[in-house]
């Protein structure tokens, strides 16, 4: 299926507060997928989680942590040995650069300790809005709204923003959602645009939110446009792929 484009209005705050309740009560004990210990170890699996799945996270950072425990033992680190320990996790000698950096901070700037507040999240090296915001609402349940590409694609699905970035995103769905549940609706969007509203390949039918949502409209419409265009043709003269991928030959007329 071609990409489903977002809807182009978004839904009223009546039915954005609907479509919110029914999440939270599909994901009452929504937390994060990342395996941690503490604040520390939480700080460093989400820089490595960029453009990488908790899932492989979860698998490299048993042994990150066994050999650096602390933020000292990783900042006296070298970085070629981290890179051997985070290859899997994709970016790895940038990551590896980043995690070393960011244990150094933590131990000349901040005492060892991971600081609480955003700017001085911000500071160190790997850490961008999202990740202080995970950090901050995880580890120190600080009212904190990480957006990242779950939370973005499936906002707009339901209609919840229009917004271009994702500031503008978090923005948006600070505004629809209690400041004491921000953290709670980061993750009730994140479980959801893993387990149903996927990017490809929506799973509406299991959608607790579809009765609201303007998407499953949107995707019908798209369907049906293309079942009245017909097979289209390359420039080739070949058919185009058909719903199951595969590309249909064109039939030989009899002699």
């Amino acid at each position: 299926m071609p990409k489903i484009p977002f809807p182009t209005k978004t839904v009223s705050a009546r039915v954005a507060a609907a479509e919110l309740a029914l999440l939270e009560g599909a994901y009452p004990r929504a937390q994060t997928a990342l395996t941690y210990r503490n604040p520390f170890e939480l700080l460093i699996a989400v820089i490595l989680s960029a453009q990488c799945t908790d899932a492989r996270v979860n698998l490299t950072t048993p042994a990150l942590f066994a050999k650096y425990p602390t933020p000292e033992a990783l900042a006296h680190a070298r970085v070629a040995d981290v890179e051997r320990i985070v290859k899997s996790c994709g970016f790895f000698r940038m990551k590896a650069k980043n995690i070393v950096s960011a244990a150094t901070d933590l131990v000349t700037r901040f005492g060892g300790e991971v600081p609480r507040s955003r700017e001085a999240l911000e500071s160190l090296a790997g850490v961008g809005r999202k990740t202080a915001s995970v950090v901050m609402a995880v580890a120190f349940e600080e009212p904190a709204l990480a957006v990242d590409t779950h939370v973005f694609r499936v906002a707009h699905r339901l209609g919840l923003t229009l917004g271009p970035t994702p500031r503008a995103v978090e923005e948006d769905l600070k505004r629809l959602v209690p400041r004491d549940r921000w953290a709670h609706a980061h993750h009730w969007l994140i479980l959801h645009g893993r387990e149903v509203c996927i990017a490809r390949a929506p799973r509406c039918g299991s959608c607790v939110a579809r009765e609201l949502c303007p998407t499953p409209a949107i995707i019908r419409r798209m369907v049906a446009e293309r079942v009245a265009a017909g097979p289209a043709t390359t420039k080739a003269g070949r058919r185009a792929p058909n719903a199951r991928g595969a590309a249909t030959r064109p039939r030989r007329r009899s002699p």
